[in-house]
């Protein structure tokens, strides 16, 4: 037996000291007409019956200990409810490449990336999760996983050193982001490649054409700005920024690609969405997996307690409702 709110008891006790006190002190005086006088007693003696006075607030006073009981949420018993989690298994590969530094989007393209996907992790429903991350080469950063804060953990430590191969392979991270996927189903799977679009090797397009037709869905974001930025290079040794420079010297301007990103989605029979400024794209990428047909990821059952108030509740009821219609007056003598 368990009770939802244990602090009524307090109160229940209080009633209870005070039941006993009045008690004590009506044993040693009239406890109706504690300073009438012996005529007046007498009469009242001829026309109530102080025995069922006496039980009348018996009744109400044990009707209440009843409704504070009932109060105090009591729960008794247990009972078996099947749960089952439902939701897609969603592979975000995130491009780690040194154009992500780019501050065309603000704070710039990397920060905005793990804003917004931290705002769609905190917001999923039963979705598995996995974390890819990628440059030149790509490795599994977060194996699938229901457990969201651990998911927002590594998306926090998320930075543009994590790889030492630069460069951006779409094809390496798309490679990896399939082996996560670690059953047979046709369905339920999402990949959601998080980039700027600059591919410089591979063949993504076409992977992504062989995947949607074993039942992969590839959705594409792309971060950053159709003007482009100077790619910035920090110096933590001296605190300096400099940018990045082309063989010639001339300083290169990352634009993002959204061509190849939508040709992506296309091939993936996905969507393409776009991480600019002033826009909570994650909504809409949210709205896309909520669409989509669930499975069923885990099944287990939950034992919680019964509520059973219901029944101390009908005893306060019947037990003050006698105290109140319980005559108190003698029944007339001829």
């Amino acid at each position: 037996m368990s009770f939802k709110f244990y602090f009524i008891f307090f109160f229940i006790g209080f009633q209870i000291l005070i039941w006993i006190f009045i008690f004590i002190r009506n044993r040693k005086v009239n406890f109706i007409l504690p300073r009438s006088s012996t005529k007046i007693e007498s009469n009242f003696k001829i026309n109530f019956n102080q025995n069922n006075v006496k039980w009348r607030n018996r009744l109400i006073s044990i009707g209440l200990v009843f409704l504070g009981i009932a109060s105090s949420g009591p729960q008794i018993g247990t009972r078996v409810r099947p749960i089952e989690r439902k939701g897609v298994d969603l592979v975000i590969a995130f491009d780690t490449s040194i154009s992500m530094d780019s501050e065309d989007v603000s704070p710039s393209r990397l920060k905005k990336a793990k804003f917004e996907l931290n705002q769609l992790i905190k917001n999923l429903k039963g979705d598995r999760v996995a974390i890819i991350v990628f440059a030149g080469s790509s490795h599994l950063y977060l194996p699938l996983t229901s457990d969201y804060e651990a998911a927002l953990l590594f998306l926090e430590q998320i930075d543009t050193d994590m790889i030492p191969t630069k460069g951006t392979n779409l094809s390496s991270a798309f490679n990896t982001a399939l082996s996560a996927f670690n059953d047979d189903s046709e369905k339920y799977k999402v990949m959601l490649i998080v980039s700027d679009g600059e591919d410089h090797e591979g063949e993504t397009i076409e992977l992504a054409r062989k995947a949607s037709k074993i039942g992969f869905t590839i959705n594409t974001v792309g971060v950053g700005s159709e003007l482009g930025s100077l790619i910035p290079i920090r110096n933590n040794k001296n605190n300096s920024i400099s940018y990045k420079r082309d063989k010639n010297a001339k300083l290169i301007t990352s634009i993002l690609n959204k061509g190849i990103l939508k040709e992506i989605a296309s091939a993936g029979s996905g969507n393409f969405f776009w991480f600019a400024n002033n826009q909570d794209t994650f909504k809409e990428i949210l709205m896309d997996i909520d669409n989509m047909e669930k499975k069923t990821i885990s099944t287990h059952e939950f034992s919680e307690y019964e509520d059973r108030y219901q029944i101390f509740t009908f005893f306060s009821i019947v037990l003050i409702m006698f105290g109140i219609i319980m005559p108190t007056r003698k029944k007339d003598i001829k």
